[in-house]
Protein backbone atom coordinates (compact mmCIF):
# COMPACT_ATOMS: atom_id res chain seq x y z
CA UNK A 1 0.00 0.00 0.00
CA UNK A 2 1.19 3.68 -0.65
CA UNK A 3 2.52 5.31 2.28
CA UNK A 4 -0.02 8.55 1.48
CA UNK A 5 -3.17 5.96 1.76
CA UNK A 6 -1.99 5.01 5.19
CA UNK A 7 -1.62 8.48 6.42
CA UNK A 8 -4.91 9.23 4.86
CA UNK A 9 -6.59 6.75 6.70
CA UNK A 10 -5.27 8.19 9.26
CA UNK A 11 -6.17 11.48 9.16
CA UNK A 12 -10.08 10.61 8.40
CA UNK A 13 -10.24 11.46 4.54
CA UNK A 14 -12.87 9.99 2.46
CA UNK A 15 -12.78 11.72 -0.69
CA UNK A 16 -10.19 13.31 -2.51
CA UNK A 17 -10.06 17.02 -4.29
CA UNK A 18 -8.02 17.35 -7.49
CA UNK A 19 -7.04 20.10 -9.25
CA UNK A 20 -4.87 21.20 -12.25
CA UNK A 21 -3.62 25.02 -12.97
CA UNK A 22 -4.83 26.38 -16.36
CA UNK A 23 -3.02 29.10 -18.06
CA UNK A 24 -5.08 31.92 -16.01
CA UNK A 25 -3.42 30.28 -13.07
CA UNK A 26 -7.26 29.00 -12.04
CA UNK A 27 -7.44 25.62 -10.51
CA UNK A 28 -9.97 23.86 -12.23
CA UNK A 29 -10.84 20.34 -10.40
CA UNK A 30 -13.44 17.91 -9.33
CA UNK A 31 -14.17 15.68 -6.48
CA UNK A 32 -12.95 11.78 -6.88
CA UNK A 33 -13.59 8.83 -4.37
CA UNK A 34 -11.25 7.05 -3.00
CA UNK A 35 -10.87 3.90 -4.79
CA UNK A 36 -10.22 6.42 -7.99
CA UNK A 37 -7.61 8.05 -6.09
CA UNK A 38 -6.08 4.66 -4.73
CA UNK A 39 -5.93 3.29 -8.76
CA UNK A 40 -4.61 7.08 -9.72
CA UNK A 41 -1.37 7.04 -7.58
CA UNK A 42 0.84 5.03 -9.52
CA UNK A 43 -1.32 4.80 -12.98
CA UNK A 44 -2.23 8.58 -13.23
CA UNK A 45 -5.75 9.06 -14.37
CA UNK A 46 -7.16 11.18 -17.19
CA UNK A 47 -8.38 14.34 -17.32
CA UNK A 48 -10.27 16.58 -19.73
CA UNK A 49 -7.74 18.45 -21.95
CA UNK A 50 -10.04 21.21 -22.97
CA UNK A 51 -9.12 23.07 -19.88
CA UNK A 52 -6.29 24.14 -21.89
CA UNK A 53 -8.58 24.82 -25.24
CA UNK A 54 -10.63 27.26 -23.49
CA UNK A 55 -10.17 30.49 -21.81
CA UNK A 56 -10.56 32.43 -18.53
CA UNK A 57 -14.64 32.40 -19.29
CA UNK A 58 -14.97 28.71 -21.14
CA UNK A 59 -15.06 30.29 -24.54
CA UNK A 60 -13.31 27.64 -26.98
CA UNK A 61 -10.11 29.12 -28.85
CA UNK A 62 -10.83 29.86 -32.23
CA UNK A 63 -7.34 28.66 -33.76
CA UNK A 64 -6.10 25.57 -30.85
CA UNK A 65 -2.90 23.51 -31.65
CA UNK A 66 -2.41 21.32 -28.70
CA UNK A 67 -6.14 20.88 -28.39
CA UNK A 68 -9.43 21.49 -30.25
CA UNK A 69 -11.85 19.68 -32.36
CA UNK A 70 -9.75 18.67 -34.31
CA UNK A 71 -8.30 16.04 -31.49
CA UNK A 72 -12.01 15.56 -30.13
CA UNK A 73 -10.60 17.33 -26.90
CA UNK A 74 -9.84 13.99 -25.38
CA UNK A 75 -8.71 12.91 -21.67
CA UNK A 76 -4.98 13.81 -21.22
CA UNK A 77 -2.95 11.48 -18.96
CA UNK A 78 -2.11 13.45 -15.48
CA UNK A 79 -0.25 12.78 -12.53
CA UNK A 80 -0.99 13.56 -8.90
CA UNK A 81 1.92 14.99 -7.10
CA UNK A 82 1.49 13.35 -3.19
CA UNK A 83 4.00 15.87 -2.06
CA UNK A 84 1.00 18.61 -2.19
CA UNK A 85 -1.37 17.11 -0.06
CA UNK A 86 -3.21 19.13 2.05
CA UNK A 87 -6.36 19.49 3.99
CA UNK A 88 -8.75 21.89 3.64
CA UNK A 89 -10.38 23.30 7.01
CA UNK A 90 -13.97 23.45 6.20
CA UNK A 91 -13.60 19.93 4.55
CA UNK A 92 -12.06 17.94 7.52
CA UNK A 93 -12.40 14.88 5.46
CA UNK A 94 -11.15 16.20 2.13
CA UNK A 95 -7.82 15.86 1.08
CA UNK A 96 -6.72 18.68 -1.67
CA UNK A 97 -4.14 17.30 -4.31
CA UNK A 98 -2.79 18.90 -7.17
CA UNK A 99 -2.12 17.48 -10.65
CA UNK A 100 -0.05 18.03 -13.76
CA UNK A 101 -1.08 16.77 -17.27
CA UNK A 102 1.80 14.51 -18.06
CA UNK A 103 2.31 12.31 -21.48
CA UNK A 104 2.79 8.33 -20.27
CA UNK A 105 6.85 8.56 -21.26
CA UNK A 106 7.30 11.04 -18.51
CA UNK A 107 7.55 13.96 -21.13
CA UNK A 108 5.62 17.14 -20.05
CA UNK A 109 2.62 18.04 -21.48
CA UNK A 110 3.03 21.50 -23.93
CA UNK A 111 0.41 23.49 -22.19
CA UNK A 112 0.81 23.07 -18.53
CA UNK A 113 1.84 26.22 -16.52
CA UNK A 114 3.20 24.18 -13.65
CA UNK A 115 4.92 21.57 -15.94
CA UNK A 116 6.99 24.51 -17.71
CA UNK A 117 7.63 25.66 -14.02
CA UNK A 118 9.60 22.54 -13.41
CA UNK A 119 11.38 22.30 -16.12
CA UNK A 120 12.96 26.14 -15.74
CA UNK A 121 13.53 25.22 -11.72
CA UNK A 122 15.12 22.25 -12.98
CA UNK A 123 17.47 24.45 -15.30
CA UNK A 124 18.47 26.32 -12.41
CA UNK A 125 19.34 23.08 -10.79
CA UNK A 126 21.73 21.81 -13.73
CA UNK A 127 23.25 25.31 -12.94
CA UNK A 128 24.00 24.40 -9.85
CA UNK A 129 21.26 26.72 -7.95
CA UNK A 130 17.81 26.18 -5.64
CA UNK A 131 15.34 28.69 -6.18
CA UNK A 132 13.80 30.37 -2.91
CA UNK A 133 11.38 32.89 -3.97
CA UNK A 134 7.66 34.72 -2.19
CA UNK A 135 4.99 35.81 -3.56
CA UNK A 136 2.69 38.77 -1.98
CA UNK A 137 -0.03 40.02 -3.59
CA UNK A 138 -3.01 42.99 -2.89
CA UNK A 139 -6.68 42.32 -3.26
CA UNK A 140 -10.06 44.01 -2.58
CA UNK A 141 -12.31 42.59 -0.34
CA UNK A 142 -16.04 43.67 -0.83
CA UNK A 143 -19.88 43.13 0.84
CA UNK A 144 -20.69 41.61 -1.86
CA UNK A 145 -21.81 37.91 -3.63
CA UNK A 146 -21.28 36.89 -7.20
CA UNK A 147 -24.86 37.27 -7.52
CA UNK A 148 -24.86 40.80 -6.47
CA UNK A 149 -21.68 42.41 -8.36
CA UNK A 150 -23.51 40.89 -11.10
CA UNK A 151 -26.81 42.62 -10.81
CA UNK A 152 -24.57 45.61 -9.76
CA UNK A 153 -22.74 45.20 -12.92
CA UNK A 154 -20.31 45.74 -10.67
CA UNK A 155 -20.54 49.55 -10.08
CA UNK A 156 -21.38 50.64 -6.96
CA UNK A 157 -19.93 47.96 -4.86
CA UNK A 158 -19.89 48.19 -1.14
CA UNK A 159 -15.98 47.65 0.21
CA UNK A 160 -15.04 45.54 3.10
CA UNK A 161 -14.08 48.69 5.14
CA UNK A 162 -14.37 52.77 3.80
CA UNK A 163 -11.57 54.54 3.15
CA UNK A 164 -7.41 54.88 2.64
CA UNK A 165 -6.87 53.20 5.54
CA UNK A 166 -2.58 51.57 4.94
CA UNK A 167 -1.32 49.58 7.89
CA UNK A 168 -4.72 50.10 10.18
CA UNK A 169 -4.44 48.68 13.41
CA UNK A 170 -8.18 49.93 14.00
CA UNK A 171 -9.35 47.97 10.77
CA UNK A 172 -7.57 44.80 11.98
CA UNK A 173 -8.77 44.93 15.68
CA UNK A 174 -12.57 45.34 15.00
CA UNK A 175 -12.60 42.73 11.91
CA UNK A 176 -10.03 40.23 14.35
CA UNK A 177 -11.93 37.09 13.46
CA UNK A 178 -11.79 37.56 10.00
CA UNK A 179 -8.63 38.32 10.01
CA UNK A 180 -7.34 35.21 12.65
CA UNK A 181 -9.52 33.00 10.13
CA UNK A 182 -7.69 33.80 7.29
CA UNK A 183 -4.42 33.73 8.57
CA UNK A 184 -5.11 30.25 10.69
CA UNK A 185 -6.56 28.93 6.91
CA UNK A 186 -3.33 29.75 5.14
CA UNK A 187 -1.62 28.08 8.24
CA UNK A 188 -3.15 24.76 7.95
CA UNK A 189 -3.37 24.83 4.08
CA UNK A 190 0.49 24.79 4.02
CA UNK A 191 0.35 28.41 2.64
CA UNK A 192 1.43 30.43 5.98
CA UNK A 193 1.79 34.58 5.79
CA UNK A 194 5.06 36.12 6.79
CA UNK A 195 2.63 38.83 7.38
CA UNK A 196 -1.19 40.62 6.73
CA UNK A 197 -2.07 44.24 6.31
CA UNK A 198 -4.50 46.71 5.24
CA UNK A 199 -3.17 48.47 1.94
CA UNK A 200 -4.11 52.01 0.49
CA UNK A 201 -7.62 51.65 -0.71
CA UNK A 202 -10.72 50.95 0.54
CA UNK A 203 -11.26 46.71 1.70
CA UNK A 204 -7.68 46.56 0.48
CA UNK A 205 -5.57 44.24 2.29
CA UNK A 206 -1.92 42.91 1.18
CA UNK A 207 -0.97 38.98 2.56
CA UNK A 208 2.81 38.04 2.13
CA UNK A 209 3.50 34.69 1.92
CA UNK A 210 6.57 32.88 3.50
CA UNK A 211 9.29 31.63 1.77
CA UNK A 212 9.95 28.74 0.36
CA UNK A 213 11.69 26.46 -2.19
CA UNK A 214 10.76 27.36 -6.05
CA UNK A 215 8.03 25.11 -7.04
CA UNK A 216 6.60 25.21 -3.50
CA UNK A 217 5.97 28.66 -3.66
CA UNK A 218 4.70 28.81 -6.54
CA UNK A 219 1.79 26.54 -5.04
CA UNK A 220 1.19 28.54 -2.38
CA UNK A 221 0.67 31.44 -3.81
CA UNK A 222 -1.79 29.48 -6.70
CA UNK A 223 -3.40 27.93 -3.83
CA UNK A 224 -3.82 31.24 -1.66
CA UNK A 225 -5.13 32.79 -4.85
CA UNK A 226 -7.84 30.21 -5.10
CA UNK A 227 -8.78 30.07 -1.12
CA UNK A 228 -8.50 33.42 -0.54
CA UNK A 229 -11.69 33.69 -2.36
CA UNK A 230 -13.48 31.14 -1.23
CA UNK A 231 -12.99 31.99 1.89
CA UNK A 232 -14.12 35.25 1.25
CA UNK A 233 -17.15 34.10 -0.20
CA UNK A 234 -17.84 31.52 3.40
CA UNK A 235 -17.51 35.33 4.83
CA UNK A 236 -20.01 36.71 2.35
CA UNK A 237 -17.48 38.72 0.99
CA UNK A 238 -15.81 38.92 -2.40
CA UNK A 239 -12.38 39.01 -3.33
CA UNK A 240 -10.42 40.00 -6.32
CA UNK A 241 -7.15 40.20 -7.75
CA UNK A 242 -7.62 41.78 -10.99
CA UNK A 243 -4.53 44.17 -11.49
CA UNK A 244 -6.67 47.24 -11.45
CA UNK A 245 -10.43 46.67 -10.54
CA UNK A 246 -10.91 50.65 -10.28
CA UNK A 247 -9.63 53.21 -12.70
CA UNK A 248 -10.09 55.66 -9.69
CA UNK A 249 -7.88 53.11 -7.22
CA UNK A 250 -4.44 52.18 -7.04
CA UNK A 251 -3.78 48.84 -9.28
CA UNK A 252 -3.30 45.35 -7.11
CA UNK A 253 0.46 43.91 -7.29
CA UNK A 254 1.66 40.60 -6.91
CA UNK A 255 5.44 40.77 -6.44
CA UNK A 256 7.70 37.97 -6.64
CA UNK A 257 10.88 37.86 -4.34
CA UNK A 258 13.56 35.71 -5.68
CA UNK A 259 17.07 34.24 -4.56
CA UNK A 260 19.30 31.80 -6.02
CA UNK A 261 21.55 29.78 -3.94
CA UNK A 262 24.32 27.71 -4.00
CA UNK A 263 24.04 23.35 -3.34
CA UNK A 264 26.62 24.05 -0.17
CA UNK A 265 23.48 26.49 1.01
CA UNK A 266 25.48 29.56 0.69
CA UNK A 267 23.49 32.84 -1.31
CA UNK A 268 24.80 32.78 -4.82
CA UNK A 269 23.53 36.22 -4.41
CA UNK A 270 25.99 37.73 -1.76
CA UNK A 271 29.49 38.78 -2.53
CA UNK A 272 30.76 41.42 -0.01
CA UNK A 273 33.63 42.12 -2.00
CA UNK A 274 31.60 43.84 -4.54
CA UNK A 275 29.32 47.46 -4.95
CA UNK A 276 26.07 46.76 -3.14
CA UNK A 277 27.22 42.89 -2.28
CA UNK A 278 25.91 42.16 -5.99
CA UNK A 279 27.82 38.62 -6.39
CA UNK A 280 28.68 38.26 -10.31
CA UNK A 281 26.24 36.01 -10.49
CA UNK A 282 23.61 38.38 -9.04
CA UNK A 283 24.80 40.59 -11.32
CA UNK A 284 24.43 38.45 -14.34
CA UNK A 285 21.79 37.57 -13.36
CA UNK A 286 19.20 40.40 -12.89
CA UNK A 287 20.90 41.72 -16.58
CA UNK A 288 19.21 38.70 -17.81
CA UNK A 289 15.76 39.72 -16.54
CA UNK A 290 16.08 43.22 -17.38
CA UNK A 291 17.02 43.06 -20.78
CA UNK A 292 14.24 40.25 -21.50
CA UNK A 293 11.37 41.64 -19.54
CA UNK A 294 9.67 43.79 -22.53
CA UNK A 295 9.89 40.36 -24.56
CA UNK A 296 8.38 37.96 -21.34
CA UNK A 297 6.17 40.38 -20.05
CA UNK A 298 2.67 38.68 -21.31
CA UNK A 299 3.78 35.67 -18.89
CA UNK A 300 3.66 37.84 -15.83
CA UNK A 301 1.11 40.59 -17.10
CA UNK A 302 -1.33 37.89 -19.23
CA UNK A 303 -4.95 40.19 -19.29
CA UNK A 304 -5.76 42.89 -20.45
CA UNK A 305 -6.58 44.75 -17.08
CA UNK A 306 -3.28 44.18 -16.50
CA UNK A 307 -1.61 46.63 -18.13
CA UNK A 308 -4.62 49.34 -16.92
CA UNK A 309 -2.23 49.42 -13.69
CA UNK A 310 1.45 50.41 -15.44
CA UNK A 311 0.63 53.59 -14.93
CA UNK A 312 3.46 56.46 -13.75
CA UNK A 313 3.27 57.52 -10.33
CA UNK A 314 0.57 54.34 -8.94
CA UNK A 315 3.10 52.23 -7.88
CA UNK A 316 3.40 50.00 -10.97
CA UNK A 317 6.53 50.11 -13.40
CA UNK A 318 6.54 51.33 -16.87
CA UNK A 319 9.90 50.76 -17.43
CA UNK A 320 11.96 47.95 -17.55
CA UNK A 321 15.34 49.35 -14.86
CA UNK A 322 15.96 48.44 -11.74
CA UNK A 323 17.50 49.76 -8.50
CA UNK A 324 18.88 49.71 -4.90
CA UNK A 325 15.63 49.54 -2.53
CA UNK A 326 13.78 51.95 -4.86
CA UNK A 327 9.83 51.02 -5.28
CA UNK A 328 9.58 52.88 -8.63
CA UNK A 329 11.95 50.39 -10.76
CA UNK A 330 10.21 47.42 -12.32
CA UNK A 331 12.69 45.28 -10.01
CA UNK A 332 13.98 46.58 -6.63
CA UNK A 333 17.24 44.87 -5.18
CA UNK A 334 16.88 44.33 -1.72
CA UNK A 335 20.58 44.45 -0.25
CA UNK A 336 20.94 42.63 3.26
CA UNK A 337 22.87 39.98 5.27
CA UNK A 338 23.80 36.70 3.27
CA UNK A 339 20.47 35.00 4.07
CA UNK A 340 18.33 38.09 2.99
CA UNK A 341 19.54 38.98 0.35
CA UNK A 342 17.25 39.45 -2.80
CA UNK A 343 15.37 40.67 -5.59
CA UNK A 344 11.96 42.02 -5.72
CA UNK A 345 10.18 41.60 -9.21
CA UNK A 346 7.46 44.45 -8.83
CA UNK A 347 6.58 44.18 -12.20
CA UNK A 348 4.30 41.36 -11.64
CA UNK A 349 0.30 41.99 -10.61
CA UNK A 350 -1.78 40.00 -8.76
CA UNK A 351 -3.73 38.64 -11.80
CA UNK A 352 -0.55 36.94 -13.40
CA UNK A 353 0.08 33.17 -13.03
CA UNK A 354 2.59 32.39 -10.18
CA UNK A 355 3.67 29.43 -11.96
CA UNK A 356 4.45 31.38 -15.09
CA UNK A 357 5.40 34.08 -13.16
CA UNK A 358 8.25 32.37 -11.60
CA UNK A 359 8.87 30.17 -14.32
CA UNK A 360 9.54 34.01 -16.99
CA UNK A 361 11.67 35.70 -14.16
CA UNK A 362 13.82 32.50 -13.40
CA UNK A 363 14.23 31.62 -17.16
CA UNK A 364 15.66 35.10 -17.88
CA UNK A 365 17.81 35.49 -15.06
CA UNK A 366 19.72 31.90 -15.67
CA UNK A 367 19.67 33.27 -19.64
CA UNK A 368 21.34 36.52 -18.46
CA UNK A 369 24.06 34.12 -16.24
CA UNK A 370 24.65 31.79 -18.80
CA UNK A 371 25.39 34.64 -21.57
CA UNK A 372 27.47 36.22 -18.70
CA UNK A 373 25.12 39.73 -19.53
CA UNK A 374 26.13 43.01 -18.00
CA UNK A 375 23.71 45.30 -16.25
CA UNK A 376 22.63 48.87 -17.38
CA UNK A 377 23.04 51.92 -14.80
CA UNK A 378 21.28 51.22 -11.74
CA UNK A 379 17.93 53.94 -11.77
CA UNK A 380 18.47 56.96 -8.93
CA UNK A 381 15.63 58.20 -7.67
CA UNK A 382 12.12 59.01 -9.48
CA UNK A 383 12.03 56.20 -12.42
CA UNK A 384 8.47 57.39 -13.77
CA UNK A 385 10.65 60.93 -13.85
CA UNK A 386 13.24 59.86 -16.48
CA UNK A 387 13.12 59.56 -19.87
CA UNK A 388 13.74 55.96 -22.07
CA UNK A 389 17.38 54.97 -22.30
CA UNK A 390 18.95 52.19 -22.37
CA UNK A 391 18.88 52.13 -18.09
CA UNK A 392 15.42 52.76 -18.81
CA UNK A 393 13.66 51.02 -21.54
CA UNK A 394 10.08 51.38 -21.93
CA UNK A 395 8.15 48.26 -21.15
CA UNK A 396 4.72 47.71 -24.09
CA UNK A 397 1.73 48.98 -23.26
CA UNK A 398 -1.07 46.86 -24.35
CA UNK A 399 -1.40 42.83 -24.41
CA UNK A 400 -1.12 42.84 -27.89
CA UNK A 401 1.71 44.53 -27.98
CA UNK A 402 3.31 42.70 -25.64
CA UNK A 403 2.29 39.47 -26.69
CA UNK A 404 3.54 40.40 -30.58
CA UNK A 405 7.39 40.94 -29.12
CA UNK A 406 6.83 37.56 -26.96
CA UNK A 407 5.84 35.34 -29.95
CA UNK A 408 8.59 36.84 -32.35
CA UNK A 409 11.54 36.86 -29.55
CA UNK A 410 14.11 34.13 -30.85
CA UNK A 411 14.92 33.86 -27.46
CA UNK A 412 11.65 32.99 -26.04
CA UNK A 413 11.29 30.58 -27.86
CA UNK A 414 15.31 29.50 -26.90
CA UNK A 415 13.79 29.37 -23.36
CA UNK A 416 10.25 27.76 -23.15
CA UNK A 417 10.20 25.73 -26.33
CA UNK A 418 8.24 26.17 -29.67
CA UNK A 419 5.42 24.75 -28.24
CA UNK A 420 4.74 26.64 -25.29
CA UNK A 421 5.54 29.91 -27.22
CA UNK A 422 2.66 29.25 -30.07
CA UNK A 423 0.24 27.78 -27.41
CA UNK A 424 0.28 30.69 -25.24
CA UNK A 425 0.41 32.83 -27.85
CA UNK A 426 -2.61 31.83 -29.29
CA UNK A 427 -4.37 32.32 -26.02
CA UNK A 428 -3.29 35.96 -25.39
CA UNK A 429 -4.51 36.66 -29.35
CA UNK A 430 -7.58 35.48 -28.17
CA UNK A 431 -7.81 37.57 -25.11
CA UNK A 432 -6.68 40.47 -27.03
CA UNK A 433 -9.75 39.83 -29.91
CA UNK A 434 -12.21 38.98 -27.23
CA UNK A 435 -11.58 42.39 -26.16
CA UNK A 436 -11.39 43.68 -29.24
CA UNK A 437 -14.64 42.11 -30.59
CA UNK A 438 -16.92 43.15 -27.38
CA UNK A 439 -20.07 45.07 -28.02
CA UNK A 440 -19.69 49.13 -28.36
CA UNK A 441 -22.50 49.72 -25.94
CA UNK A 442 -20.27 47.91 -23.07
CA UNK A 443 -17.58 50.13 -21.44
CA UNK A 444 -14.21 48.94 -21.37
CA UNK A 445 -14.04 48.66 -17.75
CA UNK A 446 -17.83 46.42 -17.39
CA UNK A 447 -15.74 43.79 -19.96
CA UNK A 448 -12.67 43.64 -18.04
CA UNK A 449 -14.84 43.44 -14.43
CA UNK A 450 -17.45 41.05 -16.21
CA UNK A 451 -14.53 38.90 -17.24
CA UNK A 452 -12.12 38.87 -14.07
CA UNK A 453 -13.41 40.24 -11.07
CA UNK A 454 -14.14 36.78 -9.61
CA UNK A 455 -12.21 34.04 -11.28
CA UNK A 456 -8.70 35.73 -11.81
Amino acid sequence: MHPILDKLKKDGITKIKLGIFDVDGVLRGKYINMKKFTSAIDKGFGFCDVVFGWDIVDELYDKPTVTGWHTGYPDAPAVIDINSYRKIPWEPDTALFIADFQYSDGSPYPACPRQLCKQILQKADDMGFTVKSAFEYEFFLFKETPESVREKKYETLTPFTPGMFGYSVIRNSVHSEFYHDFIDTCQEMDMELEGLHTETGPGVLEACISVDSGLASADKAALFKTFAKVLAQRWDLMATFMAKWSPDLPGQSGHLHQSLWNKDGSSAFYDESNEHNLSDVFRHYLAGQIQLLPEVLPMIAPTINSYTRMIKGFWAPTHSNWGIDNRTCAIRVIPGSPKSHRLEYRISAADGNPHLALAASIACGLYGIKNKLELPPMIEGNAYDLKTSPANVELPNTLEKSINSFSKSKIMRELFGEDWVDHFTLTREWEAKCYKEQKKDDPDWYWMRDRYFEII
